[in-house]
């Protein structure tokens, strides 16, 4: 044993990464801790691992060792894990023009596609979410593998930040629900008090008024684990899914995340469930509040949330009918809380069966997890299907293992890189590439409508395109589009294959893009608005904005406004009117909603930048006129001064996160490749006259870009509910790439040393 624990100090970082390896099939992404033979036989490991022997103790140690990572200068992970897998074949020199800079990113990128197409990566950021991961495995006894479990504790330590709290997300300031829920998740998972990590943790929860104080999502999951009591909640009252459709206020209306998340925590409410404590729990109860436990407050706690979580504060309305369903509960009727659980059982088992139990997000993922194993046991199949998704969600980078924020992004990102590639398709490996991401989009399309779709509250499916992978099945709107575009733009490039998205596939997509439109002439994401806005005052999550309703946005409606320009530029007399009017339509709400200043507020990524780019576009693909034209159009006019007044004096753009969450323009401490892209395809997409200002944030892309082809991960840069922050590794790739190739296609006379 000497002999191996001197050898396992010199194991290196890259061979303990090395264990762990990606799996992909049609999409789907799973992790495997697969231990090289090198590690094999230095630890002495034989095929029975019980992580019981020293040295398998050992091991875990190491690789714990091996994913410590320093937060402090960037808390965005590159994804070496992943790219580490492929071998790196692109160039290994400096980049000094740009048809090299677009021939070195393709190529290093290329390399990073799936056998199966598409590209993942990283798709995490929130905090919250993978202590509901923790929570449902120990409230269901299900145990999460050891080297998983290292990774997860490790993760959750990578991201305590300096004053010993937890954000809402990595890059956020800290907050009770975030401090919270990783301190008990990390207590849960073997994390002792007297843990320097868990006492700073411990501080701040306190010094911050103690868990009374974490915001309603999190009196929910510590109400499961019987950390706090049920009383202390604000009713989740099970009959509204009773009301007649009509009714402003059915849930039906919400918006799908929305609506799917509070299903299964009706359902967990109503049933009042609660595990039985342990000495662990006791323990844990004793230590995240003020005073004891037994002399809390509890209905006076349903109020309290702590002034750094509140995002949306709670208003007259929402105190209103807190008070009138409080009272309901105290005397409602026993057989019409039975009836609407079990109403809302078979909309859960529904939703697990239209998904093949992926779910449409982590957070319903975990909540429906725990209703099943209540409902029908740890030994029913259906939670076992549940237990089996839960790594769909988990991604390990080199800061650990975390639950993404969806079961991926692969359609999504391979779209983008598709149009990348396409504005300069004539490489031998673009052509491969493409050809691969052909087959990934055809397979991905929605085929058919999911079974139960007017019980159960489904807009029409056929013929969208998911956000991740074709089992998921939600579709989205502008990923619709996006599958709609790439396939009409293969095809017009000559790339097809055995199985093609058909003109007849492609009828059933613009129905399903016509369906989605809104009565404002926009688009919103996965539905049809379906409630007025002023539901969005009983918005009961004090940490998000804009949750109740599926509101129309400028991203997803410049996306369908783009895909039917594109459909009807090839098919002219294929619903020629309706298409027309369509876009007509799209296009104003785009005008209506662009700001003073000329930006447009961005709602899925950061922020102005990305939305102006979307802007831009949408309106471009109505017919509106550029700066090549005798007179620009003032919309679009005002969009590229907007954008040219944020140019940095490196050339670059750089937008910070908290331009989401003040929803005015704040500017990132440096620029970045993500944000300079989209700065630039929107400049180009406007035929923006001053070519100054365009070569010089090419030039800022090629001066960023790594001699592989790569480009760093800088700041995060997704975004969800204004508040909460998401990573997009692919975006430092897929877009510099994009911008740099609409350069070469647009400006073929200006030579490489001009740039």
């Amino acid at each position: 044993m000497n002999d191996t624990l001197l050898q396992s100090n010199l194991t290196s970082t890259k061979e303990l990464w090395a264990c762990f390896r990606l799996h992909t099939y049609n999409g789907r992404q799973r992790w495997a801790f697969e231990p090289t033979p090198e590690i094999k036989e230095k630890y002495g490991l034989t095929d029975n691992i019980l992580w019981e022997r020293e040295n398998e103790k050992l091991l875990l140690k190491d690789i714990d060792r091996a994913f410590i990572f320093n937060n402090k200068t960037n808390p965005n992970s590159a994804d070496l894990i992943y790219r580490g897998q492929f071998s790196d074949n692109g160039y290994n020199e400096d980049v000094n023009d740009v048809f090299k800079a677009f021939d070195q990113g393709s190529k290093y990128y290329a390399t990073l596609q799936t056998d199966d197409g598409n590209w993942t990566g990283d798709y995490g950021g929130p905090m919250f979410l993978l202590p509901g991961l923790i929570f449902a495995s120990n409230i269901t006894s299900t145990p999460i593998s050891e080297p998983y479990a290292t990774l997860i504790r490790r993760y959750m330590l990578n991201h305590q930040r300096e004053d010993g709290g937890w954000g809402l997300h990595i890059e956020g300031p800290s907050t009770m629900l975030g401090t919270t829920l990783q301190y008990v998740a990390l207590r849960l998972m073997g994390l002792s008090a007297d843990h320097p990590s868990a006492q700073e943790a411990r501080i701040w929860i306190l010094q911050n008024g103690g868990a009374e104080y974490i915001p309603s999502w999190g009196k929910f999951y510590l109400s499961l684990l019987g950390l706090y009591e049920w009383d202390g909640c604000h009713t989740l009252i099970p009959e509204l899914w009773l009301l007649p459709k009509w009714v402003p206020i059915h849930p039906w209306r919400y918006w799908c995340h929305t609506r799917m998340v509070y299903l299964p925590m009706s359902y967990c409410y109503g049933e009042k469930i609660k595990i039985a404590s342990d000495s662990v729990l006791d323990e844990i109860r004793s230590e995240i509040y003020t005073c004891p436990y037994e002399i809390i407050n509890w209905k006076a706690a349903r109020n309290k949330v702590c002034n750094k979580d509140e995002y949306t504060k709670k208003n007259w309305l929402l105190r209103q009918v807190y008070r009138l369903l409080n009272t309901y509960e105290r005397v409602h009727l026993k057989g019409l809380r039975k009836k609407a659980l079990r109403f809302i059982l078979s909309y859960i088992e529904m939703e697990d069966r239209q998904t093949n139990y992926i779910n449409i997000g982590p957070v319903n993922k975990v909540i429906n997890s725990i209703s099943v194993w209540y409902a029908h046991g740890e030994s029913d199949p259906a939670f076992q299907k549940h237990v089996d998704r839960w790594m769909d969600y988990l991604w390990i980078a080199e800061d650990g293992m975390k639950m993404n924020g969806y079961n991926g992004s692969q359609l999504w990102d391979t779209a983008f890189a598709a149009q990348a590639l396409l504005e300069n398709p004539k490489s031998e490996h673009a052509i491969n590439t493409l050809k691969s991401i052909y087959r990934f989009v055809e397979f991905t399309q929605i085929k058919a409508d999911p079974p139960g779709t007017e019980v159960f509250f489904r807009h029409r499916s056929k013929g969208g395109w998911p956000f991740s992978t074709i089992e998921h099945g939600w579709p989205i709107t502008d990923c619709t589009a996006e599958g709609l575009k790439i396939s009409l733009k293969m095809h017009a490039n000559g790339i097809k294959g055995t199985e093609e998205v058909s003109l007849e596939r492609m009828k059933w997509t613009v129905e399903t893009i016509l369906s989605f439109q809104n009565n404002d002439g926009g688009w919103a994401s996965y539905e049809k608005t379906r409630a007025p806005k002023w539901i969005e005052k009983l918005n009961p999550a004090e940490i998000f904005g804009d949750i109740m309703i599926d509101y129309s946005y400028v991203e997803c409606s410049s996306a369908c406004v783009q895909a039917l320009s594109v459909f009807a530029s090839h098919y002219p007399d294929l619903f020629k009117n309706r298409i027309k009017t369509s876009i007509d339509r799209g296009a104003s709400f785009i005008r209506s909603i662009q700001r003073e200043d000329g930006s447009w507020l961005g709602s899925w990524a950061v922020c102005f930048t990305y939305a102006t780019w979307f802007g831009i576009e949408g309106l471009m693909a109505s017919g509106a006129k550029t700066y090549k034209d005798k007179e620009v159009d003032m919309a679009i006019r005002k969009a590229c001064e907007f954008l040219v007044s944020k140019q940095e004096s490196d050339g670059g753009w750089g937008e910070s996160y908290e331009s989401c969450v003040s929803k005015t323009y704040i500017k990132h401490t440096q620029s970045q490749v993500v944000n300079t892209a989209w700065a630039l395809l929107a400049l180009m997409a406007a035929s923006y006259p001053d070519e100054y200002v365009i070569r010089r944030g090419i030039q800022f892309l090629i001066t960023m870009q790594k001699p592989n082809g790569d480009w760093p991960q800088q700041a995060i840069s997704g975004v969800f509910n204004f508040n909460c922050m998401i990573t997009y590794t692919a975006y430092r790739n897929v877009f510099p790439l994009w911008a740099i190739g609409r350069f070469i296609k647009k400006y073929p006379h200006i030579s490489s040393e001009e740039v």
